[in-house]
């Protein structure tokens, strides 16, 4: 009997049951994990989306109180003075022949005379606030990119904010409240941008689009409170202090029970700080979510081999930058686009909100109705947004609005024509309030997580820009600012036509994976 080694009978060396494979875990991308199973608005994203998104309010506090501190109060003509010839305007009388009504302490208009040939002034305020909203959403746009991230860049700006707000009280002369209003813009401009993103990354894809419409409520809420602040406080420095006050309660009682980006930590490689958050959401939401399952970026989630996922386990920050997206095709034209169409729609919100604001009626009433006839566009834009997708709407409003501007530049200015018109204004408001509310969530989704914020600050500083220019159209007189209005709008729509649809699509968080997914788009198609 031949007795053979272990060597001549392989089959005798394995054992009876094969050992399984190493296993992986698997990797998914957050808006699959949201949709499949931690859920795509629950009471986790609701409170989280709450609390970021009144960081707007404190935006439109520290935007819109120029309205109240640089007004032209009423006046009247001092006892016995010889100002009472009907027909003239103070500018016409002798100095110490009138006097402002509620003193000088009234408002900055007062106090420091900016008028007759010191009014630009005041102009000139409001377009260096703006101005530094513009640097601002530039710099916070990158910082809240990379190593600050969004819930540490909505920290500073609000500190900031809350700063500036209270040393501008303390004004001692014009040019100081200048740049000191300069520095509120620079801050202010951050605000809106890191809220916007914070609050809408976490959220499922077809929710999405819902959320982030609704975050403009939050300004206009905002809008509306600080109307009725002015009307109680009716001196100017008590007014910028009692406005900023919000923003020191905001970083007491809202930050610390706001949660960081989940797309933000695993662009920079911090996995497992990502997961923590997913993990509570689901537990937040009442799902589970099991164990095997981890994010990944997007072209983790598309390797297969074993190797490949070896080396995608390693934690490894992901960064990118304005020339990332300035070199690739795809997002260059995407980004030349949406900077054309803020730019446009800011002027023509701003525009007609100017002139709106400007009505002689009652400032506080004014402000009011003004910030609640935005309202219903952003119902309505919020119902059909994810109807009819965001291409199509934002095409519609701009359009929409460009039409009603047209028909102010037909009527005439006399008798009911004024009605007319002003209806017609209204109406323009309405649907750039819309577009204006689109363009938020239609710009984040364009661009991958790693450049959002960077690509949504050029596109808000675009914005500032028209919001710079807008005070410049409102005085060329009574049609022509509609032309121009008009004009800005039918092109915003226009150059509308040539952006993706975003409906439905995967919010990519890498430059790679959003151009691999553009390619496999556009082979299959």
């Amino acid at each position: 009997m031949t007795t053979g080694t272990s060597s001549d009978h392989p089959d005798l060396q394995s054992p009876l049951l094969s050992p399984t494979k190493k296993e992986f875990p698997e990797k998914i991308c957050i808006d699959d994990m949201l949709q499949r199973y931690c859920g795509e608005f629950g009471i986790w994203q609701l409170r989280h989306f709450v609390l970021t998104s009144c960081a707007w309010a404190l935006e439109a506090f520290h935007t819109m109180v120029m309205i109240f501190a640089d007004r032209e109060p009423d006046w009247r003509c001092r006892p016995g003075s010889s100002c009472y010839s009907s027909g003239l305007g103070f500018c016409d009388f002798e100095p110490g022949s009138w006097e402002w009504i509620g003193g000088s302490v009234s408002s900055t208009v007062a106090e420091w005379s900016l008028v007759c040939g010191e009014k630009f002034k005041v102009g000139l305020v409001q377009s260096l606030f703006f101005g530094g909203c513009m640097i601002g959403a530039g710099v916070f746009g990158h910082l809240s990119d990379s190593f600050l991230g969004r819930k540490g860049s909505l920290t500073v700006v609000c500190l900031l904010n809350a700063i500036f707000g209270f040393l501008t009280a303390f004004a001692p002369d014009y040019w100081t409240y200048l740049l000191l209003r300069l520095l509120t813009g620079f801050s202010t401009g951050g605000v809106g941008l890191c809220a916007f993103v914070l609050a809408t990354e976490p959220v499922g894809p077809t929710k999405r689009g819902a959320a982030g419409m609704s975050t403009f409520y939050f300004f206009s809420i905002g809008i509306g409170i600080l109307s009725g602040l002015a009307y109680i406080f009716q001196t100017w420095r008590v007014l910028y202090i009692v406005s900023s006050i919000p923003s020191i309660l905001f970083l007491v009682a809202f930050i610390p029970f706001i949660a960081e980006s989940p797309r933000w930590y695993l662009v920079r490689g911090k996995v497992n700080e990502a997961m923590e958050i997913m993990h509570s959401i689901a537990k937040s939401n009442g799902k589970h979510l099991p164990e095997g399952v981890i994010l990944g970026l997007d072209e983790e989630t598309k390797e297969n081999s074993e190797a490949k996922q070896e080396k995608g386990t390693k934690e490894v920050a992901v960064s990118g930058s304005l020339i990332d997206v300035i070199r690739s095709p795809i997002t260059r034209i995407r980004l030349i686009l949406a900077v054309a169409i803020n730019f446009l729609t800011s002027v023509v919100y701003y525009g007609l909100t100017l002139n709106v604001v400007n009505l002689e009626t009652n400032i506080y009433v004014s402000v009011v109705l003004n910030a609640v006839a935005e309202m219903p566009a952003y119902t309505i834009t919020a119902i059909l947004l994810d109807k009819f997708g965001r291409k199509p709407l934002a095409i519609g409003t701009l359009w929409f609005s460009g039409f009603f501007c047209l028909l102010g530049c037909l009527v005439g200015n006399e008798g009911y024509w004024k009605v007319v018109r002003m209806g017609c204004g209204v109406l323009g408001i309405f649907g750039m309030a819309g577009t204006y509310n689109l363009l938020f969530i239609y710009t984040a989704e364009l661009f991958p997580t790693v450049v959002r914020n960077a690509a949504l600050g050029s596109a808000t500083q675009a914005a500032q820009m028209g919001a710079i220019l807008a005070p410049l159209v409102v005085v060329m007189g009574s049609w022509l600012p509609f032309s121009v209005f008009s004009f800005c709008g039918v092109l915003a729509g226009f150059l509308a036509f040539y952006l993706p649809e975003t409906l439905n699509k995967p919010l990519y968080d890498t430059m790679a994976g959003m151009e691999d997914g553009e390619c496999n788009v556009n082979a299959v198609a």
